[in-house]
């Protein structure tokens, strides 16, 4: 496992809601993470329909987020989400797992954005979308 791997599943894994919310890192490089959420029963918004909380996507949202930022080039020792827009498409299929696929496409020397897919088994229609801006400290490659 590559270091910068490693990294990423370490800042997955001490995140205690990651953790709780039973989230997987599938993969992670060049700007980019793709993150899963198994459907938890526990995690539902709508006993009624079985639907997942948005509040459970959101945080898969960010957490990739985040991920992707890892994932770049300037690999930041540490990150914090500046902003953070999620738009809901629709709700997400009971009993699926939810996967976020994360895009860091810019950073500066202390920002950077990220745009974000959250779908299910239908990846022709996203869940949710989201863009965010994170924060960079002792990054090491920005110009």
């Amino acid at each position: 496992m590559s270091d910068h791997l490693a990294r990423a599943r370490a800042f997955i894994d001490i995140l205690p809601h990651s953790r709780a919310l039973g989230m997987r890192l599938d993969q992670f490089g060049d700007g980019q993470a793709v993150l899963s959420l198994p459907y938890d029963a526990r995690l539902v918004g709508d006993p009624a329909t079985g639907v997942l909380h948005g509040g459970a996507i959101s945080a898969l949202i960010d957490t990739a987020s985040g991920a992707a930022v890892m994932a770049h080039a300037s690999a930041p020792a540490s990150t914090a989400t500046l902003d953070l827009r999620i738009d809901y498409m629709r709700p997400a299929t009971p009993g699926r797992t939810v996967t976020a696929h994360a895009h860091c496409y810019h950073v500066t020397r202390t920002v950077a954005f990220v745009r974000v897919t959250a779908t299910d088994d239908d990846s022709g229609r996203p869940v949710a979308t989201g863009v965010a801006a994170f924060t960079l400290t002792g990054q090491a490659n920005v110009p």
